[in-house]
């Protein structure tokens, strides 16, 4: 089934709340006149709120593990609103909460 493609003005947290954001915008596909996201672009996280119990550890960094199967660009698959992402260093998922609903894929 198509969902949404992922672009850098998208809303996505960390399981625990936590600000995600994309580190490598992909240019070269650009969705309401913003870039999009490629599965090889890691996202860093900010405010994890996992610092309770005895070893706490906040989100850091988290990296796509699935995106999508018959869109890439450059070479490289991109991000739909059901890929998934892991977070380090504790192995969370990352959510992705809202974005363009324009352009799908699958």
């Amino acid at each position: 089934m198509a969902s949404a493609l992922l672009h850098v003005g998208a809303t996505v947290q960390c399981s625990h709340g936590g600000t995600a954001t994309a580190t490598l915008p992909n240019s070269r596909v650009l969705v309401g006149n913003q870039p999009t996201v490629t599965m090889s672009a890691p996202y860093t996280v900010a405010g994890c709120s996992h610092t309770i119990g005895t070893s706490p550890s906040p989100c850091v960094t988290a990296q796509w593990t699935l995106a999508a199967q018959r869109v890439t660009s450059n070479g490289l698959a991109l991000v739909l609103m059901d890929s998934q992402a892991t977070c380090t260093p504790n192995g969370t998922p990352l959510m992705q909460v809202q974005a363009q609903r324009r352009v799908t894929a699958s």
